[in-house]
């Protein structure tokens, strides 16, 4: 083991990388290199925009903090994100490697080179400039999990205009907000989209939000489901129609870009007030995202890669569209949902392309555990190398399952935490880092994050505290879209004198120096005084054999402050009983201890989730106090 290594406990449950994964890793002596980029994180970022960056003009001046906290990267720089992601590519060896692979729900196939994605772009961004997109235009997005949705960000972004991708699940008004707030006279959309069987009508609830927002002139639609859609004269255009004329040329010069100019808003899934549109800009968040990509999942040129994410959120962003691009990296997009309509559809897509690296959420791994390690024998997982978490702490029982019957003991598990606001990784291992089951380990190289109390003093080991991050990093949201004040209100304002980004998370440090990330601040409960994570007590709770998923809420108690009180999805074929609430109370108090006792447990057929995966306790506490549940724009249908 390298010398950085030395250090980790040997005492605890940790999982050490091979001797051969460690050979093979892009970074094998990351932990050196970590220590030193976090000592000067402004010369490894540089070094990292020189090396996996093409620039028109040079950056003059790496960062310049003399607008605090509205920071600048790489400035003087030029360059243009579509550039990195495909027309580098056209002129080298690439020109032919599979850039993407795409399966429908129904079975249908696609792929696309770099070349035929480069050509479609270029083609798209065409059309987007005959209806009248400028740079600085803003243009939304609300699409299925198509191949047209990346084509429609890339091309936005060639012509140095500004996307907004909205998740296509999303209700009319929470589209049209979103509309309204980017101000977009174009958007793009599809008929429907396929989910679990059945099509979602993403025109007929793109016509509504359009109606709510007349700022739209132009709506252009790919027709995936071939559903009968109403088409409005003048404003309504069919993709397949306008790419079949001849204004849509395969060829588009792609636009000069400053390295601080926006290149996407995308909006918080939040929980009530106005989303916010978070602004990131064309230069650092590629640098960023580029660097983390190619350390964390370690990308070889052989490699098929999935990011089982959708394009609408940030990890869609990030590690769907652009880093793999940038990286030159084969990817494979799916339509559909997981578990549909078997519960191996997942592997069975895995053994089919040759998957080598998979990408989830703890809940899609929750999900899968549910119906059982049976369903994974049936399929040869062994091209797997690598796994990756994302979205949410993952609990350490399904970290496990997820080690032992996906990855068949062999395959490293990249537990990453981020943000939308941070654009990537932000605290995550590599492959060469020793791994701690729930534990996101690290901050990535060049990050400075702290756990710290209420006054700004470092937490001591175990301790919980406030997540922060005390230096600049390239691919940080540069402000809330149209409301700078928002943006330093909510991230800068906690620990203003000491100009750090506060997270709004909490978190704990190990005696190794490892974080375990507790969740939002509003999701942990003060019991008698001590503070309690809901993800903790949830975990022990689903380490109980009968509990498949569980979430855990604060219910203001007169003695205690708060006692908890805890909901509970059984496993199939288990029946709710009192006897079992004062077993799982037992079971709690053995895995936690006794102040973390429910005082209630209530047994649910579903939780609340919003649509990107995480549950809205939010809601449970206000179903259990009789209050109004206000904000559902994000609530999962």
């Amino acid at each position: 083991m390298p010398n950085a290594m030395e250090a980790i406990s040997a005492s605890k449950e940790i999982y050490y990388p091979s001797a051969e994964v460690i050979a093979n890793s892009n970074v094998p002596d990351y932990l050196e290199v970590r220590k030193k980029a976090i000592e000067d994180p402004v010369s490894f970022w540089a070094a990292r925009a020189e090396e996996l960056i093409d620039w028109y003009e040079p950056f003059q001046t790496v960062l310049d903090k003399s607008n605090a906290p509205f920071f600048k990267w790489f400035v003087g720089g030029k360059t243009n994100i579509a550039h990195n992601a495909l027309d580098r590519h056209v002129q080298s060896w690439r020109k032919n490697k599979l850039a993407l692979l795409w399966e429908g729900e129904d079975g249908t196939q696609r792929t696309f080179s770099y070349f035929k994605l480069w050509k479609e772009v270029n083609r798209f961004a065409n059309i987007l400039k005959s209806m009248g997109v400028k740079r600085g235009d803003t243009v939304t997005i609300y699409m299925g999990r198509v191949p047209e949705l990346p084509i429609a960000m890339l091309a936005t972004a060639k012509i140095g205009a500004v996307h907004s991708v909205v998740y296509g699940g999303f209700s009319e008004q929470a589209l049209a907000d979103r509309i309204t707030d980017a101000r977009s006279k174009v958007v793009v959309t599809c008929d429907g989209a396929w989910l679990r069987g059945k099509t979602v009508n993403l025109k007929d609830i793109t016509d509504e939000a359009v109606n709510r927002s007349p700022i739209v002139q132009k709506v252009i639609v790919y027709k995936r489901t071939g559903q009968d859609v109403s088409m409005q004269p003048g404003r309504d255009f069919w993709w397949h129609e306008l790419m079949a004329l001849p204004i849509a040329d395969p060829y588009c010069e792609t636009e000069v870009m400053d390295a601080e100019d926006p290149l996407f808003i995308l909006y918080t899934s939040g929980t009530t007030g106005k989303p916010k549109g978070l602004m990131h800009s064309c230069g650092g968040y590629q640098v960023h995202i580029a660097t983390t990509l190619k350390y964390v999942f370690d990308l070889k040129e052989d490699d098929r890669y999935w990011c089982a994410a959708d394009p609408g959120w940030i990890t869609g962003h990030s590690y769907i569209v652009y880093a793999p691009l940038i990286l030159g990296t084969t990817s494979f997009m799916y339509e559909g949902a997981p578990g549909y309509p078997l519960p191996d559809r997942w592997w069975q897509l895995i053994e089919k392309y040759n998957i080598t690296i998979l990408y989830t959420a703890p809940t899609a791994i929750r999900s899968f555990m549910r119906f059982g390690e049976e369903w994974t024998l049936r399929h040869d997982l062994s091209n797997l190398r690598l796994l990756g978490s994302v979205g949410e702490p993952i609990n350490p029982e399904a970290w496990r399952w997820y080690y032992k019957h996906i990855g068949h003991d062999r395959c490293p598990i990249m537990d990453t935490w981020w943000q939308t606001e941070t654009g990537g990784f932000m605290i995550t291992p590599t492959p060469v880092v020793p791994l701690k089951p729930g534990s996101g380990t690290l901050p990535f190289a060049g990050i400075q994050a702290d756990v710290v109390r209420e006054d700004g003093t470092s937490a001591d080991p175990n301790e919980d505290g406030y997540l922060v991050v005390k230096h600049p990093w390239p691919g940080m949201a540069r402000t809330v879209w149209g409301d700078p004040d928002r943006y330093r209100a909510t991230y800068w304002s906690d620990f203003a004198s000491q100009g750090w980004y506060f997270t709004g998370d909490s978190a704990r440090r190990d005696e190794d120096g490892y974080f375990w990330i507790i969740g939002r601040m509003d999701d942990v409960i003060k019991v008698s005084g001590y503070r309690l994570g809901t993800a903790e007590i949830e975990s022990a709770l689903v380490a109980h054999p009968t509990v498949a998923e569980a979430a855990v809420i604060g219910v203001p108690d007169e003695l205690k402050g708060n006692v908890i009180h805890a909901f509970c999805i059984l496993n199939a074929g288990v029946d709710g009983s009192d006897a079992l609430a004062r077993e799982l109370k037992d079971h709690v108090r053995n895995e936690v201890g006794p102040i973390a006792i429910p005082a209630a447990i209530e047994f649910v057929p579903t939780l609340p989730k919003t649509r990107s995966g995480k549950i809205m306790r939010r809601l449970l506490k206000a179903q259990v106090l009789g209050q109004p549940v206000g904000d559902t724009s994000t609530l999962e249908g």
